[in-house]
């Protein structure tokens, strides 16, 4: 099976396409039923779901609204020359019968989401130097096997790297 190195195993990963078939569907489905909104409105609310890292075009999300309420799932009503989107019963229905995938869906949302301070230019500065200490690290477990002993040891100076950056942060009251 030939698959994108860039791309996490399974489908849908940061460099990848993030939404599988009917994905986004469901997506901007789940996000009416949690409150009607217009077509601008559902992009920044689906954008603000991934902290940023997920833009979503109004190429995706206005044939996504129309196939919804096509299908019955969303009517719509306008409101000052815009077109609301309301979740109807059998939409309701839906959502809740789909409630697991949905689920699934923002946790990956709040996972991408994290990963979302990546993006900002500064964070290019120590992702090289962050990148050589784990292959560091996993350098020395290869050449121990896999040592109890350094792997405890590695643990240790992870943690302790951690400490010393977080207290380098402001909001930290240091």
């Amino acid at each position: 099976m030939m698959m994108n190195a860039r791309r996490a195993p399974g489908g849908y990963g940061p460099t990848g396409r993030f939404f599988g078939p009917g994905e986004l569907r469901l997506a901007v489905l789940a996000l009416i039923a949690e409150r009607p909104g217009h077509g601008y409105d559902l992009m920044n609310r689906l954008s603000d779901r991934f902290n940023g890292t997920y833009e979503p075009s109004a190429g995706s999300i206005y044939p996504t609204l129309q196939l919804l309420e096509d299908e019955g799932l969303v009517r719509v009503e306008q409101d000052e020359g815009r077109k609301v989107h309301h979740v109807t019963d059998d939409g309701r229905r839906a959502v809740e019968e789909q409630a697991d995938e949905i689920e699934r869906l923002w946790g990956r949302a709040a996972s991408r989401g994290e990963w979302g301070m990546f993006r900002e230019p500064e964070a290019a500065e120590i992702v090289g130097p962050a990148l050589r200490m784990v292959k560091a690290a996993v350098k020395a477990l290869a050449h121990t096997h896999g040592d109890p002993q350094v792997v405890e040891r590695i643990q240790q100076i992870f943690v302790e790297a951690r400490h010393r950056i977080e207290e380098l942060d402001p909001r930290r009251g240091r």
